[in-house]
């Protein structure tokens, strides 16, 4: 497919607008990898085929439940189609475990306790700032959304969780948080937009910290070296992999 004008670029992805429907949008998946808000960036070749892959299980599992996403087709590995959004700049983050950032702001919550229900988080896209935390009035106070708008995030962000913490428990696979974005259609609904990928979320198998899964070991090297992006290249095959389950039962 040719994709129309380029729309946005990204870390990780590029957003096209679709050359035929105003309404889509083609998102690409770059093999780009990056921690610190971009101060770490490398190239994993293939990771955007692995990453699309994986986006795609995700969403295709979350239609399939009923949710509203921006997730039409995924036509190749690293191309998707999906519902042309005004972007809201906005993380929503929902935490089982209490592990990484967290910790780091509460250091009197010992790693791995546990939250019933999970906690919720918002945070405001701005590499600038490293993406600070913003409350639920601050959101509304500076016109990003309306009160309703900001519940309806929290409580689908949470059905989000929820489904996708069903999906891993049956590989025995804990999901300690996972980061999500919204948006707004060209109808004006929101809907859970943006990727949903191994750079979105913790995933302990057997809940080992040590057995992770995700970015996290990207994050956690003190030297990056080709082994260990390959390491990093096995660890998301591994996920897209175990995703397809999510799609294929």
């Amino acid at each position: 497919m040719n994709p129309g004008e380029k729309l946005a670029e990204g870390k990780t992805k590029i957003v096209y607008a679709h050359p035929n429907d105003p309404t889509l949008a083609i998102i690409v998946h770059k093999d780009g990898i990056s921690a610190g808000d971009g101060a770490r960036r490398h190239i994993i070749p293939g990771k955007g085929a692995l990453s699309g892959r994986t986006t795609a299980n995700v969403f295709t599992m979350l239609n399939h439940a009923g949710v509203a996403t921006h997730f039409v087709a995924a036509p190749e590995p690293t191309v998707m189609i999906v519902r042309r959004c005004a972007m809201i700049p906005l993380e929503v983050v929902n935490r089982r475990i209490a592990t990484g950032s967290y910790i780091r702001r509460h250091p009197d919550v010992a790693e791995g306790t546990r939250f019933d229900p999970p906690l919720l988080e918002f945070f405001l896209k701005d590499d600038a700032r490293h993406d600070p935390q913003i409350t639920p009035e601050e959101i509304v106070a500076q016109g990003i959304a309306d009160a309703d708008d900001v519940e309806r995030m929290a409580s689908e962000s949470r059905r989000v969780f929820l489904l996708i913490e069903a999906a891993w428990a049956a590989q025995d696979v804990v999901l300690c948080d996972l980061k999500i974005e919204f948006g707004r259609d060209a109808s004006g609904a929101l809907v859970v937009a943006d990727v949903i990928d191994n750079d979105s979320w913790r995933i302990w198998p057997g809940g080992a910290k040590e057995r992770m899964l995700d970015k996290q070991v990207y994050r956690n090297m003190p030297v990056v070296t080709d082994e260990g992006l390959e390491q990093v290249r096995r660890l998301y095959e591994e996920v897209a992999h175990r995703t397809e389950a999510w799609v294929n039962r």
